[in-house]
């Protein structure tokens, strides 16, 4: 397994947390539920340094860029991820929580 990371510092962008959140619940979210090898993909978001970013969990490695949906967080935000790392997951663990499923969670998605 692969795990990616991109992490956006917003200070140069006229976007916030804010209006990412609102692009996520209105069309960011759906294109990535058919990536092939996508595991999960989690939006995260850090208010108090005003950062905003993505992690990737992949079966192997990233599907090649004519599979992926446009970066449209790029396009928004004006510029490419002041980071982007990949790593090896050495290993996993799944807890016990009360979640059906870890589709379709967090406030941007919040109706």
């Amino acid at each position: 397994m692969k795990a990616m990371i991109a992490w956006w510092d917003l200070d140069d962008s006229r976007q916030t947390i804010g209006s990412l959140r609102e692009y996520l619940g209105a069309e960011g979210v759906q294109p990535w539920a058919t990536v092939p090898g996508l595991c999960l993909k989690l939006w995260i978001a850090d208010q108090e340094h005003n950062r905003w970013g993505a992690l990737m969990v992949w079966e192997s490695q990233a599907a090649p860029d004519h599979l992926l949906p446009p970066n449209r967080a790029a396009e928004l935000i004006g510029y490419p991820p002041a980071h982007r790392f990949a790593f090896e997951v050495e290993a996993t663990a799944v807890g016990i929580h009360s979640l059906t499923s870890l589709a379709g969670l967090g406030p941007a998605l919040v109706t």
